[in-house]
């Protein structure tokens, strides 16, 4: 059991975490044909806009309601009502998820009375799904934003329906923000083994995927269309992966009556096992003879990788559900964990086996990793200047990561997922500490005639030919 401590520093140096609305606005970018508007000044945007295009390098939707300070001093509504109406005329989204800012919140622009007096005066915006969630930047954190904009979608997109037969093969997946476009189609390729047909609510994978389109669309690419998330409650049964994702798992289930199973990690032989578990218990079907074979190969892998990870120490620094799956799964081959950080408070921080997990900033990590004599730095781009001053291999993931290609395709959940994390852990580390076996040259350096005299110069002369 960890002990949660908050950074007491006056301000933030290097900071972690980022804000709610671009985690909300990247939850909107899973749904198709969606574009997702900030309302606030252009900086936010321009921010998230920049922080997401380095991520992914794909064009980024992303609008603003352009915020002046006459604007916020005033009121928003005329704001947000034409950025809606001009986004609707050029763009023709299917969705628009519109997210507030610090600024707007302080203000206290209320978001919902905007949206229900737009659908009011403009029926021509009947056909449009528009969304709202209050996401404030000051506090709360990347995490936060991603699922208060799910649980939106959930409460006013999803229609609140109750057959009395449900479809036992379909399945509702609320992914967290710590799942990949590649961990969701890796997750897509075990739902058809089971025979199961999966809706995700968001889906990344359709839409973040770096696909290029034949012709270009202004909205996002591709994703859950706003009729599949209304017909989520025909499921027979919701999983939802990572803590973040109760509060909307327990939306969808309050308004459809579909239950959910929550699934704190998909990373690790033993969650990977209970997941697997779960879905042939659901799908009536046997383990298909592929998983069977991945999880002899896991467990190879945790064999061959303890042998380097284990005894190593750790410094990490990621959002909260994210840092839990590392921890455990790192733990699981013997690593020790000497400076965990994270960015906003969560349920599963005390169960995350290490002795302290510290809300902070990459300073904070940087100090516990020194402190703690860390072997390898893992979180995302933004700690390398750390790493480079500790002198310690870095393994980015996370988001963001600017300085590595195929960022979107990084797979860690399931056996294979976890099998290559633990393999790509491994080498970064067994290569940083590698010494090469001594050649032709290091022998002759090292012959007794070359060494400094000793306190026994008599053993030194015997062993000269």
């Amino acid at each position: 059991m960890a002990q949660l401590v908050k950074s007491t520093k006056a301000c933030t140096v290097n900071p972690l975490k980022m804000s709610q609305p671009i985690g909300g606005a990247l939850a909107f970018m899973g749904m198709r044909a969606a574009m997702p508007l900030l309302h606030g000044s252009q900086g936010c945007t321009s921010f998230g806009l920049v922080l997401f295009v380095r991520h992914f390098r794909e064009a980024i939707p992303l609008q603003t309601t352009a915020m002046s300070e006459v604007a916020t001093v005033l009121g928003g509504f005329e704001n947000v009502e034409q950025a809606v109406l001009t986004i609707a005329s050029r763009t023709k989204p299917e969705l628009i998820g519109i997210c507030s800012t610090g600024v707007t919140e302080v203000k206290g622009d209320d978001l919902k009375g905007f949206v229900q007096m737009i659908r009011a005066r403009h029926p021509e915006l009947d056909g449009v799904e528009i969304v709202q969630c209050s996401t404030p930047d000051f506090s709360g954190a990347f995490e936060d934003g991603w699922s208060k904009a799910v649980t939106a979608m959930v409460e006013q997109v999803v229609v609140d329906s109750r057959p009395a037969i449900r479809d036992a093969r379909r399945v509702n997946v609320l992914p967290g923000c710590h799942v990949t476009p590649g961990d969701i189609d890796e997750l897509c390729t075990i739902f058809e083994a089971f025979g199961l047909e999966a809706t995700f609510l968001p889906d990344l994978s359709g839409s973040l995927d770096g696909h290029i389109p034949e012709n270009f669309t202004p909205t996002t690419l591709g994703g859950t269309g706003p009729e599949e998330a209304r017909a989520m409650g025909c499921a027979g049964s919701t999983i939802a992966i990572g803590e973040q994702m109760r509060g909307p798992a327990q939306a969808l289930e309050a308004k459809t009556g579909v239950p959910f199973r929550l699934f704190e990690r998909l990373t690790g032989l033993s969650a990977c096992d209970e997941f697997i578990a779960h879905l042939a218990e659901i799908s009536g079907r046997e383990v298909p003879l592929r998983y069977r074979r991945q999880r002899g190969q896991l467990v190879d892998a945790m064999l061959d990788s303890h042998f380097h990870i284990g005894g190593r120490n750790f410094a990490i620094g990621a959002e909260p559900d994210l840092l839990f799956a590392l921890v455990a799964t790192l733990t699981e081959v013997g690593g020790k964990i000497v400076s965990a950080v994270t960015t906003t408070p969560s349920p599963i921080l005390a169960r995350i086996p290490c002795e302290e997990v510290l809300i902070g900033d990459l300073e904070d990590l940087e100090v516990g990793a020194k402190s703690g004599e860390a072997d390898i730095l893992v979180t995302h781009s933004h700690g390398r200047q750390a790493a480079e001053r500790l002198h310690v291999p870095h393994f980015r993931i996370g988001i963001p990561m600017f300085d590595t290609l195929g960022a979107a395709h990084l797979v860690t959940l399931g056996y294979r997922g976890t099998r290559d994390l633990l393999f790509a852990v491994g080498n970064m580390v067994m290569h940083h500490r590698h010494h090469h076996a001594p050649g032709p040259e290091a022998w002759r350096d090292a012959w007794p005639e070359n060494l400094p005299p000793g306190p026994f110069p008599a053993v030194e002369k015997e062993l000269v030919p």
